[in-house]
């Protein structure tokens, strides 16, 4: 333990950022730095890229994506499966011989231990709706949906007399297997778990654990997965991982990780060009290009598929009256329902300047989508009507707006990004730059903030205006346009949009298989959020990464989007360095 705690100390020490010069990074350590913190590695309280991130890598799921295929997968800690029962029974024979870090052998009772604490627990911050929506048929906890009771659980998911995983699902759900791939499905060690104080894996004291927030868990600080690699120590500045000697597959050739958060992109930047740093968060295309692109020792790596949306949210129904100003269209600040004047998003929509945010952002390599789907993704129409900058037409939607008051009296609006994201920050500053300058009265103000105190705070929805993003959990397009659009989507407390003929359209395309007629609805959806704009849709860059040169294992014909590591799309235990 003292060996283990010192090479931590020494790891950490090493990828500290400092004003001197130091060493390339050893072939056996990858050092990684990024803007943000993590904010669990409590797989079913995952549900953000950071934590995605590392939780990919420390645990498993019972299926991957095979190679770079969003669509096609294949066994991991499981070995193969069957389908039965009109496509609503799924068998899974799982692998053997497996260890968990602490030691504890991988058996069915983990994995029914881990699918039954997702169902039970399904708190707000986590991606277990939609695996809760495929077996329970809802994605509500029991607190919220009083229909759940422990047997409609644990029938749900058990072990059968042969030892192999079986699901029983309500009704055909096609997209099941995808949802198994996604991190926060990751099978987790039943005995660790509830040796440090987790759910007991029993009806005595389900109801303890009903709708319970794990970011924090007890086993967020001291996990135990079947990964690669194990967690040797984290903190508020940094994460050391180090592989795992009983790992059951090939062994790595990286055998220390090091993730660093480093908020200062000049900072990153000078230490990915010394080479103490292999990967950083670039800040995105501009940055790669301008300051990154064509240095000795740098590889970049453009072309890249990019299957995510992001978009500036108008909150609705403001739930933080400190977050207001005077609460009034006085000029001095808004009220909370300032954004349900559909004129006031429009004119939003009509002040941001897409063309610039491609050349600024993007240097030209970026694309201004109709709808909150990717362009590759089935369902996406091209021909629904998007917005453009247009000063002219901002100005007449905020004359029109609250019977005139906003042109009148102005407002002084708050607004958030994450802190570190370069593309994020130029977004809200484009933005506020063309409002203010329609009207003297009209006050934008705009602030960084930590990624988690951003996540929390908007799902509470006490932030009036944000811009986030949404990486697949499934490759289907029902992940995004029901998690940005449906009243029950993830992201409705964001912006507390709601629109009876959307939901209806939305759970019409949940409920067929048929995909002319999914492609139709989803159609008539993107129509409709062009007419009530409640969002800002930010255009869709070309992927593009950076890494040193003696990395290997990072390629456009590896790259799998539906892996969140930095944008790289591959795992730890796939690269190497020469």
């Amino acid at each position: 333990m003292k060996k283990v705690a010192l090479l931590s100390s020494l790891l950490l020490a090493a990828a500290a950022v400092t004003s001197t010069a130091q060493a390339a990074v050893a072939r056996d350590t990858l050092v990684v730095q990024w803007a943000n913190d993590v904010p669990t590695l409590d797989p079913a309280a995952t549900y953000d890229t950071a934590s995605g991130a590392i939780v990919e890598n420390i645990y498993e799921t019972l299926v991957t994506y095979k190679g770079a295929s969003i669509r096609d997968l294949e066994p991991l800690l499981a070995t193969k499966w069957a389908i039965t029962n009109s496509g609503k029974t799924y068998t899974f024979d799982l692998r053997k011989n497996v260890k968990f870090h602490s030691g504890n052998t991988m058996t069915c009772a983990d994995a029914e231990y881990t699918f039954e604490r997702n169902l039970v627990t399904n708190a707000a911050e986590s991606g277990n709706w939609f695996f809760s929506e495929s077996l329970l048929g809802t994605g509500a906890n029991a607190n919220d949906d009083k229909s759940i009771t422990w047997a409609k659980i644990d029938r749900a998911v058990e072990c059968n007399r042969a030892g192999q995983l079986v699901f029983t699902l309500p009704k055909v759900d096609p997209a099941f297997l995808s949802k198994l791939a996604y991190a926060g499905q990751s099978v987790v060690d039943r005995q660790h778990a509830i040796k440090v104080g987790e759910w007991k894996g029993t009806e005595a004291d389900w109801k303890n654990w009903i709708g319970k927030d794990l970011q924090g868990s007890n086993l967020n600080k001291q996990p135990s997965g079947t990964g690669a690699y194990r967690l040797v120590r984290k903190d508020a500045n940094a994460i050391l991982a180090q592989a795992f000697p009983g790992y059951w597959g090939k062994k790595p050739a990286i055998t220390n990780v090091v993730i660093q958060k480093v908020p200062e992109l000049a900072a990153r930047q000078q230490a990915f060009l010394r080479g103490d740093a292999d990967i950083i968060e670039t800040g995105g295309r501009a940055n790669i290009e301008e300051q990154l692109k064509g240095k000795p020792g740098v590889v970049v790596v453009d072309g890249l598929p990019n299957t995510s949306a992001t978009a500036i949210f108008m909150n609705e129904k403001i739930a933080d009256a400190s977050r207001l100003g005077s609460g009034k269209l006085d000029g001095r600040g808004i009220p909370a329902n300032f954004f349900s004047d559909v004129n006031v998003r429009r004119a939003f929509a009509y002040s941001f300047n897409y063309a610039q945010y491609i050349r600024d952002v993007q240097n030209g390599k970026g694309k201004q989508r109709t709808m909150l789907l990717p362009d590759t993704f089935p369902g996406y129409d091209e021909k629904v009507k998007t917005y453009k900058y247009d000063a002219k037409q901002a100005e007449a939607y905020f004359k029109r707006a609250w019977g005139g008051n906003v042109w009148k009296n102005g407002f002084t609006l708050n607004v958030s990004y994450r802190a570190g994201a370069v593309a994020s920050q130029t977004a809200m500053e484009i933005l506020k730059k063309n409002v203010e300058a329609l009207n003297p009265k009209f006050r934008v103000n705009i602030q960084a903030k930590e990624w988690s105190a951003m996540l929390n705070d908007s799902k509470a929805g006490k932030e009036p205006m944000i811009i986030i993003g949404w990486a697949p959990d499934y490759a289907d397009a029902d992940n995004f346009m029901y998690t940005f659009y449906s009243s029950n989507g993830y992201y409705f407390p964001r912006n507390n949009w709601k629109d009876a003929s959307v939901d209806k359209w939305l759970e019409q395309a949940r409920s067929t298989t048929n995909a002319a007629t999914r492609n139709r609805l989803y159609s008539l959806v993107g129509q409709r959020a062009y007419e009530q704009a409640p969002f800002v849709l930010i255009p869709a860059g070309v992927g593009i990464i950076a890494h040193r040169d003696n990395l290997v294992g990072v390629s456009a014909r590896a790259y799998n989007p539906m892996i969140s590591f930095d944008d790289t799309g591959t795992y730890w235990k796939e690269l190497s360095k020469k």
